[in-house]
């Protein structure tokens, strides 16, 4: 039984616990184990703390067994992306220039939600420094590695957090996403990654790209990730644009009747380059939302390629957020990062503001567009997941291998990715489910609905289950 609970679903867990079936303390301790064993080939953790996964878990089995638990995930094991705050660990931002003599006594919003709730928090999920780029290697933690395959990425910046739900060590991680970086290790993994929108859930402290990021779930279920969003999209007062939206109820409203539904397919946006195989895959996928009763329409061009404008954004940004890296800062930086920073110096306020038009002109642009469409559907990453090593794979430069996801960080819009199936090699394939500004709810439903079409979640790979194989 041990063993078998280190690949329960957060669902199943609480089930579980409601039926006295098994305990939370069980729960962790599978969970616990499972990290021991995969860790040093995934290093997909910066820190675990069993002793305080185990504390948590014993005081969410004494609430069970007083019939009174705290939410939707009481006892259930969550990790988190070390690029977000949580009280009691260091938060280092997979950089060697965070100093970790620091007092650490504060919870970021999400992470006091889901404490609140009697999540089980367990350990800190690596990221690439600062979270800057879409694999997920820096100088603090060295590669991660995809559980699919030892020698790929996992993708980035939440690789840590992917990697992990992957391999069954823990059925729920808490994630960021300021270009793609819950979709792409989603994709890349095949789990289910959501990208809420952009003042959806509260995010502290402040942070120059904060309009572009999101906090948000991996899971391998969509009910999964929409419990987790139950606990966290609630106002903080940390954060003047939490609060604004009233809460759907995410769990209990997630299945619907797509029939009528109208859905554009865009295989390209009008500007990317998708690997042949995933371009059949996901096009397939896409075909199944007709299946389920909607129309499918596939819209060639929705937009041109935003990437320039976001390049001129993030130059503003960045020379902000790093104005105070001297030359021995980055000189311990990854170089890529290092490179960035030193090219933002000098960087123009009238360009600054003129990308913010264009930016703005995007997000109009979208808002037009869903006037005649529920939702949008592209492939989540260009391609499947490569060597570790590479910051890119071969025959692809910069972000033309995630060219669709960031678009819609620009527009602060819902999207989510979904596992749209495997490439002859054995390697998933991600779906891309974009919705309207603020229609979080109906991006899960949709989710949902394919996972229901197309169940994806019994299927681990190899090194996940010892001695066993993909299934």
């Amino acid at each position: 039984m041990s063993d078998d609970l280190a690949f329960l679903s957060a669902s199943g867990l609480v089930a579980g616990y409601a039926s006295g079936a098994f305990t939370p303390v069980e729960a962790t301790r599978a969970v616990l184990a499972q990290a021991a064993r995969l860790e040093p080939v995934l290093n997909a953790f910066c820190l675990i703390d069993a002793d305080a996964a185990l504390e948590a878990a014993r005081a969410s089995a004494a609430r069970w067994q007083a019939g009174a638990p705290a939410g939707p995930l009481d006892g259930v094991p969550v990790s988190v992306k070390d690029i977000i705050l949580t009280r009691g660990w260091p938060t280092l931002r997979g950089s060697l220039t965070v100093p970790a003599d620091q007092p650490w006594d504060e919870d970021g919003p999400a992470v006091a939600r889901l404490r609140e709730g009697g999540a089980v928090l367990f350990g800190k999920t690596t990221t690439p420094e600062f979270a800057h780029k879409g694999v997920t290697d820096s100088p603090l933690t060295g590669i991660t590695r995809n559980p699919w395959d030892p020698a790929l990425t996992p993708g980035g910046s939440s690789g840590g957090a992917s990697a992990a739900v992957a391999a069954g060590v823990g059925p729920l991680a808490l994630a960021t996403d300021a270009g793609g970086s819950v979709r792409i290790p989603a994709a890349l993994t095949g789990t289910f990654g959501f990208k809420p929108s952009g003042g959806r859930v509260a995010m502290y402290p402040p942070t120059p790209y904060a309009t572009l990021a999101a906090f948000g779930p991996i899971a391998r279920t969509v009910g999964d990730a929409a419990r987790m969003m139950a606990g966290i999209a609630r106002p903080d007062p940390r954060d003047p644009d939490s609060g604004h939206l009233p809460v759907p109820d995410f769990a209990g409203d997630l299945d619907a009747d797509l029939t009528g539904w109208r859905i554009a397919w865009s295989p390209t946006l009008g500007y990317a380059r998708i690997a042949p195989e995933v371009a059949a895959l996901t096009a397939q996928a896409a075909l199944a939302f007709a299946d389920m009763g909607a129309t499918v329409v596939e819209v060639p061009h929705v937009m041109d390629d935003p990437w320039p404008v976001l390049e001129r954004l993030k130059r503003g940004l960045t020379a902000f957020a790093f104005r105070a890296a001297d030359d021995a800062a980055l000189a311990r930086m990854d170089p890529v990062l290092a490179d960035e920073i030193r090219e933002a110096r000098g960087a123009d306020l009238a360009e600054h503001l003129a990308a913010q038009m264009d930016r703005a002109a995007l997000a109009r642009r979208m808002a037009d567009f869903h006037a005649g469409f529920d939702l949008l559907l592209t492939p989540a990453a260009a391609v499947p997941a490569f060597d570790a090593t590479r910051n890119a794979p071969e025959g692809h430069a910069g972000r033309s291998w995630y060219p669709t996801t960031y678009p819609f960080n620009l527009t602060r819009q819902p999207a989510a990715s979904v596992p749209a199936g495997f490439t002859a090699a054995g390697l998933p394939v991600g779906l891309q489910i974009a919705g309207p500004i603020n229609a979080d709810l109906k991006v899960l439903q949709a989710a949902r609905a394919f996972e229901r079409a197309r169940p994806w979640a019994d299927r681990w790979p190899a090194l996940a289950r010892a001695g066993g194989h993909d299934g």
